[in-house]
């Protein structure tokens, strides 16, 4: 039965933990040279309607990892940038490829794809979730620390697509999260609500110290996400003393990391101080795009599954 990898609460916490197990089997693999060609003569679409760079090159230099090839589709350049149906290029689509890689706006035209398509589609990014960088960052969390589960995590900022996923991990994986945005830029309440539902431990705050205080996580995105820029001023007044510098994180655990899913504006939402700091695991994080896509592909994609799907 095809499985899609479109929202984190859609999957189980034992099948979440078994696609970290095969990401950490994959990176040590490709880190020793050893070949993992578990997608070999695999092909994925690579369907774009947001820019791109680390979600491009992981993507695709995943795939040739894993034996298969991966195939750029810029939606202008598709008849769906023509005004074709989902349900025709999706249906179309899954007669070529074994997979569909999609970074969109809508969250539901993602879900339509998914519906009319017979083969598994992943959720490169929305507006609304944007979970496999979520993947990646617990991942590298869990490389860092021990009972990553146990810990006290806080994202401070706009309530944007990686708030909302870190809330759906939260009520998944079950560890405390503090969210700490401007009032009229929270996460979006039905995400909220759902997880409040499944009993996660979320503080909501406006205060970003009460979020810092002791937290061993510290996470953060830009306050003017893509297709948002004209708001870009409005925003910088409006979360001003939302930055993560070296006074937020010396509220945090000593220990404290810092993650931030890239591209960063420095000294806007994050100084360049902290990003240069022991504290920060920004580009480990990047780099576990990589291997917690390839895991995810693998796991999606293989027949039989090497992980989870049945």
């Amino acid at each position: 039965m095809k499985k899609d990898f479109l929202c984190l609460s859609d999957w189980s916490l034992e099948d979440l933990e078994k696609i970290f197990a095969l990401t950490s089997d994959l990176k040590s693999k490709q880190k020793a040279g050893m070949q993992h060609h578990l997608l070999a003569d695999k092909t994925l679409g690579m369907l774009f309607e947001k820019s791109s760079t680390r979600t491009r090159v992981s993507f695709e230099v995943g795939m040739f990892q894993l034996g298969g090839h991966a195939l750029f589709l810029a939606s202008g350049n598709t008849q769906m940038g023509r005004g074709e149906p989902i349900k025709d290029t999706a249906r179309c689509m899954a007669r070529y490829v074994d997979g569909v890689m999609i970074r969109t706006y809508s969250q539901q035209a993602i879900e339509d794809f998914a519906k009319y398509s017979s083969v598994p589609i992943i959720n490169g990014l929305t507006d609304l979730y944007h979970p496999c960088q979520v993947m990646a960052d617990l991942f590298t969390v869990s490389e860092y620390k021990e009972n990553y589960r146990q810990l006290s995590y806080c994202w401070i900022g706009d309530g944007n697509n990686m708030a909302n996923s870190w809330i759906n991990a939260a009520a998944v994986f079950g560890f405390e999260l503090r969210v700490a945005t401007p009032a009229g830029y929270e996460p979006d309440a039905s995400v909220c609500k759902r997880a409040a539902d499944a009993g996660a431990k979320i503080l909501y705050t406006s205060d970003p110290r009460e979020a810092a205080r002791g937290a061993q996580v510290l996470n953060t995105d830009v306050w003017a996400s893509m297709g948002q820029e004209e708001e870009q001023q409005v925003r910088e007044k409006a979360f001003v003393g939302y930055q993560i510098n070296m006074e937020l994180v010396a509220l945090a655990d000593p220990e404290c990391v810092v993650m931030h899913c890239l591209p960063a504006h420095r000294d806007e939402e994050i100084t360049d101080e902290v990003m240069e700091s022991s504290h920060s695991i920004i580009y480990d994080e990047a780099e576990n795009r990589l291997h917690a896509q390839k895991a995810i592909m693998a796991t999606l994609m293989s027949y039989p599954p090497v992980a989870c799907c049945e």
